[in-house]
């Protein structure tokens, strides 16, 4: 009975977020500047990620350094979990999905999307606004055209089974074609089999299903989307590995990154001196003194050119020395 009650509590507070950022959108939209169907004016968008202080794509997502964005795919989920909790972003992580390419990596830019149930004057009105902006083909397509190298399609299909699967063989070809990467649907998808077909493309998903769509409806593009427990917003760096996925919030990825590299080195250095008997484990395992420090730096500098991080990044690191 308990267990039941916080499950309810949970469905609740994941409830209360989607009402709130579907809300969000619908002033927002309502009220955009740039005349654009579905999306976010880029004046908004930069509101609503305003703590990225970089690059940005013309529509006003940020745009993490594809530096920034490889170097992530070593980071380990607990690394990066640790780093966005210290940070107060304490829901950023989501489990319990199924992969087209079992153990393989996910990493890139999130594009977003949201679906609802299908309601046809909602629905007539979205196809009449898609066309005026130009989209073409069937509303599945219109986040898809809008696609560039490193983004990952990040869709959220409210767990829809029958009638609501939004990519299949034919979309998912398409989607690697331009983005050269995958994707992360909070619903059911189709055509396993031509998705184990391509090379590279990955996607994280909650279960297969060989309907197609015809029971939901499109109602934004870039706009901030829940998966699960997870506010996702446009930009944010997508990294999926077998535990699940973590959404790192842009202005965090680079932190997330440099701080999972000091600890991937500092681990090994401090098993190698462990091995030697040169420190005991609680100096290890404790604030290292400066003593200690200085034997990391000397360390790095001695194995640069050997250890699992660039040595162009492991400079950087010591000209920070932020550990």
């Amino acid at each position: 009975m308990l267990h039941k009650r916080r499950k309810n509590k949970l469905s609740n507070a994941k409830n209360i977020i989607f009402m709130f950022f579907t809300s969000l959108f619908i002033l927002v939209w309502s009220q955009s500047s740039n005349g654009q169907a579905l999306e976010l004016s880029s004046e908004d968008l930069i509101r609503y990620t305003s703590k990225w202080q970089g690059e940005r794509f013309a529509d006003g997502r940020p745009r993490v350094p594809d530096e920034i964005v490889e170097r992530m795919r070593s980071v380990n989920i607990e690394e990066a979990w640790s780093v966005l909790r210290n940070e107060g972003y304490d829901y950023q992580f989501e489990r319990g999905w199924k992969h087209v390419h079992p153990g393989g990596v996910l990493v890139g830019r999130a594009l977003t999307t949201m679906y609802m149930p299908l309601r046809p004057d909602v629905d007539e009105e979205i196809r009449k606004a898609g066309a005026s902006a130009g989209y073409i083909g069937n509303e599945v397509s219109w986040p898809i055209d809008m696609l560039v190298p490193g983004d990952v399609y990040v869709a959220d299909a409210w767990g829809k089974e029958a009638g609501g699967v939004i990519i299949g063989g034919n979309l998912a070809n398409s989607i690697f074609a331009k983005s050269g990467n995958g994707v992360v649907v909070d619903g059911e998808v189709r055509d396993l089999e031509q998705l184990e077909a391509i090379e590279g493309f990955n996607a994280f998903v909650r279960n297969w299903n060989p309907s197609y769509y015809w029971a939901s409806m499109l109602i934004g593009i870039n706009i901030p989307t829940r998966i699960g427990s997870v506010t996702v917003m446009p930009g944010d760096i997508v990294l999926g590995k077998r535990e699940g996925i973590i959404f790192i919030p842009s202005h965090l990825a680079e932190k997330v990154v440099k701080t999972s590299e000091i600890v991937r080195l500092k681990d090994l250095f401090g098993v190698q001196r462990l091995k030697e008997g040169t420190y005991t484990p609680g100096q290890i395992d404790a604030r290292w003194s400066e003593e200690i420090n200085q034997d990391f730096e000397e360390w790095l500098e001695d194995h640069i050119d050997e250890l699992p991080v660039p040595k162009e990044q492991i400079q950087e690191l010591l000209k920070e020395r932020t550990w």
